[in-house]
């Protein structure tokens, strides 16, 4: 039996050891050396020849992934090292670090208790690195600290080992205050890393060595061993005396936590039922025998098998042949295989208990953020929170007709698996419209199209989503919405929302959807915190996005029986707003008064819903409706020699240089960009610097267009959507 069959062997055995069991990812910026350091971990526990690691990029099995030598999809391989005679299972995903794809960041941390936070030596924590950082702390993820390619810091920075010292002290200072700000309160103190107790690494993942104080006075390595080793040209003797499989892996067994310890603080973070409910406390001791509560994190195809849904395990089992709920379904589905996932294999197994991630097919219900469980009744895990709304938009539409159906099928497969696309779609003439991250999230999403499912598209140039919003207030100005019988009356007031509650809105921490009478007490008391009239707030009838509705009015006879039909109103605002039909954000809606019929007949949904509709459009035009355009916080390093080409590439497409720190010859160009100016942009700044410059961006949110823009951007906006080129004045919403 050769070693990978052994191993494969051993890790379905070790599987049942819930505390030999470590669920772990590793998350960093673009390019700081993640797929390299997952290859060699895998071909470290011998899933894999130590020859072509970090070369075969086993995590890289998408042809665009190793095209473009950048990580696409979150994969996961399980693995087994053993620590003092002990055998643990350890299963690795691998997210990308492309701002394009954070999304696949967010639903990988759900599936894992630890994390390795790579932070490259010579750039030291980026953007992207202070966003993953984020995102695992937010899912209760603990954190452990490896400083990749110290061998470019003395081979090409020639540093002195004293510099190198400081260098490694301002990376762990700059994680740790990133630890101390996002970490949840209890544990701010017990998460920071640090050298002494072993919960930083340094090492190179490229040249397959590594390093920590724990395994230093184990073997007797010093630091001035390794800088000798690198200076002197010997790391391959260096990777056999250190190699960073078993330093790593060694940490990730002895610093990060087993699910049986971590789902007891998790879980509570995760869930919103009963935790002294059966299911509950199963979930909370992670329980192979409890109910099964599964969530998937990610859906990817096989060829062969079909869709493929990959979840962690939280209670119970998930077994062959068993019928379990997608929960939102409408019937039960047959579970037609279980796997575990080995790089680009999935081995089969009968079963697969809680504490693991599993790999199963026949769950045609499945996406990624669904909860699979035994009781169609089970309430399903919190929604994983992106942090980014989708910016950029392209439609789509096949070439041949003949391709329609099989087009609106792979489009539903890409949806359920990458919940950071939209997709919407017209059955009639079959185009697609798809937004996403980002340009190249886009681009990788048609490819899928065209070469994985064979079908020929055509694409439009990328096109922008901006939001609307309201400017100020029209507080003692409500605008009267008639229905169409005249017999039902609607006054709304609108307000734009501080960038507090915005963001407060936007991670979940307030809530979403309709709000239940029952919850509008504890809604009210969120809003509060973020220093909102709790009184008033607690009177909010639905919350959508970034929009909040609040049913502002005293002792309005009947209203009750119209609140659906003035919350669908409501939504329908929300997707579409007054001026160019762009979803709406910032903004709350009070229903301030209501003169209804007496007659339920009369105040039915054709009446209530265009009523409420008009009186909200209308309002946002008195209160000034303003565009708000996506913007990103883009950062280029760039030689001293071409700073000047890239400050005026930057400063033509509108965007605003905040900072230029110098580090000797090289220079970091720090600025605001807006997302609809740099279509084509990263073929300007290489020209601009003879491909010298360094680059990379992540979206920030939205900023209001500039008013001498306006007219220009509606304008376009209606025209391309087939509407009137002047958008309506609030007469138009009177009648």
């Amino acid at each position: 039996m050769g070693r990978k069959e052994d191993n494969i062997k051993r890790a379905t055995e070790v599987m049942h050891e819930l505390p030999q069991i470590r669920n772990l990812c590793i998350a960093a910026h673009i390019d700081h050396g993640k797929t390299t350091l997952s290859d060699n971990l895998i071909a470290g526990a011998g899933m894999m020849s130590e020859e072509l690691a970090g070369k075969s990029r086993v995590l890289d099995f998408d042809e665009q992934e190793s095209a473009r030598g950048i990580t696409i999809n979150a994969a996961s391989a399980s693995m087994v090292h053993s620590v003092e005679g002990s055998d643990f299972l350890i299963n690795l995903i691998d997210t990308p670090g492309h701002v394009d794809f954070g999304g696949d960041v967010t639903r990988a941390m759900r599936a894992v208790d630890g994390c390795f936070i790579l932070a490259c030596a010579v750039e030291g924590p980026m953007p992207q690195t202070e966003t993953v950082v984020r995102q695992a702390l937010k899912e209760k993820v603990k954190p452990v600290l490896f400083i990749n390619k110290v061998d470019r810091l003395i081979n090409e920075l020639q540093v002195t080992p004293e510099d190198m010292m400081e260098r490694f002290k301002g990376t762990i200072t700059k994680v740790n205050r990133l630890i101390k700000q996002f970490a949840p309160e209890e544990k701010k103190k017990e998460w920071q890393v640090s050298v002494g107790d072993g919960t930083v690494a340094f090492g190179s993942a490229y040249h397959n060595w590594g390093i920590t104080v724990p395994f230093m006075q184990k073997t007797g390595i010093s630091f001035k061993d390794i800088f000798e080793h690198c200076h002197n040209e010997q790391q391959r003797e260096l990777s056999q005396k250190a190699p960073v499989h078993q330093v790593l892996l060694d940490m990730a067994v002895t610093k990060l936590p087993g699910p049986v310890e971590a789902q007891k603080y998790r879980i509570p973070n995760i869930w919103q039922g009963d935790l002294e409910s059966p299911i509950g406390k199963a979930m909370i001791n992670c329980d192979p025998k409890g109910d099964l509560a599964m969530m998937i994190t990610k859906i990817w195809m096989d060829p062969h098998a079909g869709e493929v849904a990959v979840g962690r395990v939280y209670s119970g089992s998930i077994n062959q042949g068993e019928s379990v709920w997608a929960i939102g379904a409408s019937k039960a589905e047959r579970v037609q295989q279980v796997s575990m996932m080995v790089g680009g294999d999935r081995i089969t197994v009968p079963s697969v208990v809680a504490g693991n991630i599993a790999a199963i097919t026949g769950i045609r219900s499945a996406a990624a953020g669904v909860t699979v469980a035994n009781d169609k009744e089970f309430i399903p895990f919190e929604a994983i929170r992106h942090y980014s709304d989708p910016v950029v938009t392209v439609a789509v539409e096949p070439k041949s007709m003949k391709d329609l159906p099989k087009f609106l099928d792979a489009l539903r497969t890409l949806a359920k698996s990458d919940a950071s696309l939209q997709v919407m779609t017209n059955q009639e003439t079959g185009e697609a419209l798809l937004a996403g991250m980002g340009e190249l999230h886009l681009e990788i999403t048609v490819y899928r199209l065209q070469e994985e499912q064979n079908i020929k598209v055509s694409v439009s140039p990328p096109i922008v989503v901006y939001r609307e919003g309201v400017e100020s207030n029209n507080k003692s100005n409500p605008f009267e919405g008639k229905s169409p019988n005249r017999h039902n009356r609607f006054y709304i007031e609108v307000e734009p929302l501080s960038q507090e509650v915005i963001k407060g809105l936007r991670d979940g921490s307030i809530g979403s959807g309709t709000i239940r009478p029952g919850d509008a007490k504890e809604v009210g008391r969120k809003f509060a915190e973020f220093g909102m009239d709790k009184d008033l707030m607690r009177k909010t009838y639905a919350i959508n996005g970034t929009c909040v509705l609040v049913n502002d009015t005293k002792g309005i006879q009947n209203l009750h029986e119209t609140r659906e039909l003035i919350i669908e109103a409501f939504n329908e605002v929300c997707k579409k707003g007054p001026i160019a039909d762009e979803p709406v954000m910032g903004t709350m809606v009070r229903l301030v008064d209501a003169k209804l019929h007496e007659d339920a007949i009369h105040r039915g949904p054709a009446q209530t819903i265009p009523a409420v509709r008009n009186a909200i459009k209308g309002a946002m035009l008195r209160a000034r409706t303003v565009l708000m355009e996506p913007m990103q916080r883009t950062h280029i390093s760039v030689p001293n020699d071409w700073l000047g080409q890239v400050t005026r590439e930057v400063s033509n497409r509108r965007g605003i240089i905040e900072d230029m720190p110098a580090d000797g010859e090289v220079t970091t160009v720090i600025g605001t960009l807006p997302v609809a100016e740099t279509f084509g942009f990263s073929n300007d700044i290489r020209a601009a610097s003879q491909g010298r410059a360094v680059w990379n961006s992540e979206n920030i949110g939205f900023d209001v267009l500039p008013p001498q823009l306006f007219n220009k951007v509606v304008g376009s906006i209606r025209q391309r959507k087939g509407l009137k080129e002047t958008p309506p004045d609030e007469a138009y919403y009177k009648d």
